[in-house]
């Protein structure tokens, strides 16, 4: 038996593939209805966002209340004493008085680490940076169960700003576990960063890293379309020069060469990247994805508070 209690998770990397496998297992039984309620009756969830979210904050708030549990926390940084100069450590430590389980997401890269590090209680990586989104990856990991079948040997791609995109980090390093094929297709400004190939190198994982989409959408059974994040540029001239630089439309997937069964994923918001001519296609499969959060978020919560052995 597995037992995820009292763990944090801050990466994918954490995981070994059973544990990924059982996650993902106990989620269809959520989805599915089984199990009580009110498991986390009396438990407190803290959602610490200091960056906006809307599917991660609102999946895990609803999630935790469907168990029977409570919400509290925020969701903009003006409104805590951040802004009065508090570090981030002296904060959480404050928090954990208040609450069961952290999930916190953060602009910086290691926070979800250095909260971790510093409370007594789970925390959950809800984002930190341009580094990984691990309940992100659980979420996308279920999508593609559910659509596939399995996980075994597919070949997916990941379109879009790979260099900042902490979603299509994480699940390239669970992808690792299930011997995908995998394709790379960014600007040159926006590749994969190298120490995330060399991770995979190093799990011996096939990998290509191409410009344009059409050069390989022939061989694809899932494309992850990723946002351009105009956040994270520290320069508005870079971010203008990528800008818009792939745009996927039903026009735009009737002319390309892909599989019929080809899945579209993207962790959204979506910006102008997507249009919403492909919502109707049978490639589409990103709202579902996004109501897919529920069962996996309950089940993850449920896991590390001990609800669920």
């Amino acid at each position: 038996m597995i037992s995820l209690e009292n763990k944090d998770i801050i990466s994918i990397l954490d995981f070994t593939k059973e544990e990924i496998l059982y996650i993902l297992d106990i989620s269809k039984r959520m989805e599915e209805g089984e199990g009580s309620s009110e498991i986390l009756k009396g438990k407190v969830l803290a959602n610490l966002f200091f960056e906006p979210s809307t599917r991660t904050r609102l999946s895990f708030e609803t999630a935790m209340k469907r168990l029977g549990g409570d919400v509290v926390g925020f969701d903009e940084l003006g409104t805590t004493s951040t802004v009065k100069g508090e570090s981030l450590r002296d904060s959480v430590k404050i928090i954990e008085g208040y609450c069961d389980i952290i999930v916190l997401r953060h602009f910086l890269e290691g926070a979800s680490r250095l909260t971790a590090d510093s409370v007594s209680i789970p925390v959950i990586n809800g984002g930190d940076g341009a580094s990984q989104h691990p309940t992100q990856t659980f979420v996308d990991l279920y999508t593609i169960k559910k659509e596939k079948g399995g996980l075994e040997n597919l070949s997916i791609g990941f379109l879009g700003d790979l260099k900042y995109g902490r979603t299509a980090h994480s699940l390239a390093y669970a992808l690792s576990n299930f011997g995908a094929e995998m394709y790379f297709i960014s600007p040159p400004s926006l590749r994969i960063p190298k120490d995330y190939l060399e991770e995979l190198e190093s799990r011996n994982v096939s990998y290509h890293e191409v410009e344009s989409l059409s050069e390989v959408s022939s061989k694809l059974d899932i494309l992850y379309c990723t946002r351009i994040q105009k956040e994270r540029f520290s320069d508005p001239v870079d971010y203008e020069k990528v800008r818009g630089i792939y745009k996927l439309s039903k026009a735009v997937m009737d002319e390309l060469n892909v599989k019929e069964d080809l899945k579209i994923l993207h962790p959204l918001p979506r910006v102008d990247e997507m249009d919403e001519s492909l919502d109707d296609t049978s490639y589409a499969v990103y709202f579902q994805q996004a109501h897919s959060g529920i069962p996996v978020r309950k089940t993850l919560l449920a896991m590390v508070l001990g609800a669920i052995k």
